[in-house]
C-alpha cells in the first residue's frame, strides 16, 4: 500500500503513522486519537543572553538595539519594536537601555514579547518595568498613527 493510500485510509491517524514509520519512535496513541501530535523539538538551540552593558559603548549599544528592534523574524514585533526604537531609543538612559536590551533579547520566544506588550498575557515580574509600560502605551497607539512599515533608518553618511 502506498503512503498516500495509507494516509487516506487512516484519516487523522495518518500523521501518527507517518511519524511512527519515518521516525521509528513510539507513538502516543492518546495524543494521536485527539489529533494533537507533539513531535520532538528539532529547532536549533537559542544562544544564552549575554549582558553587554558593562563594556559596550553607548553609541554601539543604541545601534545594536536599533538593528535588533527591526530584525525580529516576526513582522508584528518588527513593526512595534522598530517604531518604538525610532521614537524613544535616543532618549533612553543607560539604565533604560539595559532594561530594553534585556526585554528584547533575553526571552527566547518573540511571541511571548508580543503577548506581553499587547496585554494578551501578564508580563513576568522580571520584565515588568518602565520600559514595558512605555512599550505597552506605544502598542496601544492612542494617537492612531499609521504603522504599516518600519521607519526609515537615519542617514549616517553626513
Amino acid at each position: 500500500m502506498s503512503f498516500q493510500a495509507l494516509q487516506l485510509n487512516l484519516g487523522k491517524w495518518s500523521w501518527c503513522v507517518m511519524h511512527h514509520v519515518l521516525r521509528s519512535t513510539t507513538v502516543n496513541s492518546r495524543r494521536c486519537m485527539s489529533g494533537v501530535v507533539d513531535p520532538p523539538d528539532m529547532s536549533p538551540p537559542i544562544p544564552v543572553y549575554e549582558d553587554r552593558s558593562s563594556d559596550e559603548p553607548m553609541e554601539t549599544k543604541r545601534a545594536r538595539l536599533l538593528y535588533q528592534s527591526r530584525k525580529r523574524g516576526m513582522t508584528e514585533n518588527g513593526l512595534l519594536l522598530s517604531t518604538f526604537a525610532a521614537r524613544y531609543l535616543n532618549k533612553l538612559t543607560d539604565t533604560q537601555l539595559h532594561m530594553y536590551d534585556t526585554l528584547i533579547n533575553k526571552p527566547t520566544n518573540d511571541w511571548e514579547i508580543y503577548y506581553w506588550i499587547t496585554g494578551t498575557k501578564a508580563t513576568p515580574e522580571q520584565y515588568d518595568n518602565e520600559i514595558m509600560d512605555m512599550l505597552k502605551k506605544h502598542t496601544r497607539n492612542e494617537d492612531q498613527e499609521v504603522r504599516l512599515q518600519q521607519p526609515s533608518l537615519p542617514d549616517l553618511s553626513a
